[in-house]
């Protein structure tokens, strides 16, 4: 299907991945009423996992922000998935959680969070402002440097 938010992933050089099946004891996203809660993504893609290593220690600031923008791709092809298909569902980002790896006197996690916030941004325009954590953790599964999860509204 293609939209206005596809469009608008287009302009912005955006191709959502085929969302990665769950590993664990988890589903990827659940829809409850109009909402749909996305399970935590990680930096993974296509070739493997990226920016893997604690922020502050192994990834710059900017590394770290690109990581967290990577993971809200992830986020966006999940929500697709939930959308069955159609982007121009969402009404609203309703709320944002962020995970950064880093290390334990790193204070800038909302500065690598506004990777992920930008992004919802620049993709749903003003129904992408949203209400967002970011939160500095002592690890992350398989050493990635961030994760990210979302709650959106959806039509």
């Amino acid at each position: 299907m293609s939209g206005k938010i596809e469009a608008r992933l287009k302009e912005l050089g955006i191709a959502l991945p085929t969302p990665p099946a769950p590993v664990a004891s988890y589903v990827p996203y659940v829809v409850s009423g109009n909402l749909v809660f996305v399970s935590g993504q990680i930096t993974l893609a296509p070739d493997g996992l990226h920016y893997v290593g604690r922020v502050g220690e192994d990834i710059t600031l900017e590394d770290g922000k690109a990581a967290a923008r990577m993971c809200a791709v992830n986020v966006i092809a999940q929500l697709k998935s939930a959308c069955d298909g159609d982007l121009d569902r969402v009404t609203r980002c309703v709320r944002v959680g962020v995970f950064v790896n880093s290390i334990s006197d790193f204070g800038q996690h909302p500065e690598v969070a506004n990777g992920a916030s930008d992004l919802f941004v620049q993709v749903f325009g003003d129904a992408g402002k949203h209400a967002r954590a970011a939160v500095g953790a002592g690890s992350l599964p398989r050493g990635v440097a961030c994760e990210v999860e979302a709650v959106f509204e959806i039509a």
